[in-house]
């Protein structure tokens, strides 16, 4: 018999030491009777209550290869503690003639060891659960004393020994300088560049950027404010910034924030990135420019030209090419014939059902989420 070993662990106190375990396990298991390891696939700090895990998904997909029959896990929760996903993988492998063993759990093919396994995997899910429950309540008992939940420190604060927020008076000025900065007219991207040379970075060590400082003068644990969940307590934290200098900080805000629309409404190009270049077929994106007589002229410009790839393509005016575009969307709009046959093809193509779009949109889903981690 030809077998793989899937081993994991979950982030909650666990390290490389307990795949190392498994492993040494498995593998003794393996010797005793007389099954060759062919090969191991291991999750580090994923959690066996979804199927998120790369190496999980890697080990089914390499199920239909007829590589092993097999699977050799240290217990069963290693393999899934949520019931479902355990029973579907299950019977995805069952097809291919593969089946999942525990090293450790004593486990018969009889009707009783089916049982069996079903009460362990049942355990594994309870505790799974229940474990969730007792941390959650551990978290808002942290939150209802004002004490830090996990997650990033805000610049300017500090965790101590009991797990507080306390002023670190290092950067905690720069905080409020930022605050101080922005109420007397300063941009964003300004006091990013001033905190820049003052050597300030974030507290992971990073330097400051644009969306650290929006962040920063939006975030409400300055006034000293905390919040978990439904826990909120107004005076939780020490205070770097007066709520005064806060409310008009974010009135400011609000109102940049709608000045820029305000001005992009007036220069609206509604075939930007829609409207290719004839030479390159590269997008063009619109720009304009104001004559001596402070006439501004608008345009459509080849991306390839107006960044000087090569592209010697011109620049066309705006409103010209727009009612071109325009004009011809209306003619297709009362064109009835065409109208009919559009609708004959999108009834023709809802009645054809089509099983394969939900599994690669799931498959696209689960490939997004592994990118991120």
């Amino acid at each position: 018999m030809k077998a793989v070993i899937y081993a994991r662990y979950s982030c909650s106190g666990q390290r490389e030491e307990s795949i190392e375990g498994q492993i040494r396990e498995c593998t003794e298991y393996a010797k005793r009777n007389d099954i060759q390891i062919v090969g191991t696939y291991a999750d580090k700090a994923k959690t066996g209550k979804n199927d998120n895990r790369f190496n999980f998904q890697r080990l089914i997909s390499d199920s239909s290869k007829n590589l092993f029959d097999i699977i050799l896990v240290w217990k069963l929760d290693r393999f899934a503690r949520n019931k479902y996903d355990s029973a579907h993988y299950k019977h995805l492998l069952s097809k291919n003639k593969i089946r999942v063993v525990s090293a450790t759990e004593m486990i018969s093919d009889s009707p009783e060891g089916a049982l069996m396994e079903s009460l362990l995997e049942g355990m594994a899910e309870y505790y799974s659960l229940e474990l969730a429950v007792k941390v959650e309540r551990g978290q808002i008992e942290n939150a209802l004393k004002g004490c830090f939940n996990g997650g990033t420190v805000p610049l300017g604060y500090r965790i101590n020994k009991e797990r507080r927020f306390e002023i670190d008076h290092m950067t905690a000025p720069f905080v409020l300088k930022a605050f101080e900065l922005y109420d007397s007219g300063s941009t964003m991207k300004e006091i990013t560049e001033y905190l820049k040379s003052k050597g300030v970075k974030n507290n992971r060590g990073t330097p400051m950027t644009l969306n650290t400082v929006s962040n920063m003068l939006t975030n409400r644990r300055y006034i000293g404010e905390y919040s978990y969940k439904h826990v909120f307590l107004p005076d939780g934290i020490p205070a770097i910034i007066s709520k005064e200098l806060f409310e008009r900080v974010q009135r400011k805000i609000a109102i940049n924030r709608k000045s820029p629309a305000k001005h992009k409404a007036q220069e609206d190009y509604i075939l930007s990135t829609k409207l290719y270049c004839g030479t390159c077929m590269t997008y063009m994106v619109g720009e304009s420019g104001t004559s001596q007589n402070q006439t501004i002229y608008r345009y459509y410009k080849c991306l390839s030209s107006k960044r000087k790839r090569g592209c010697d393509r011109k620049a066309v005016k705006k409103d010209w090419i727009e009612d071109i575009v325009i004009e011809m969307i209306m003619k297709l709009i009362w064109d009835d014939a065409l109208i009919e046959r559009l609708t004959d093809l999108v009834m023709k193509e809802q009645a054809n059902e089509c099983t394969a779009v939900p599994l690669l949109k799931n498959s696209l889903r689960k490939l997004r989420k592994q990118s991120q981690m």
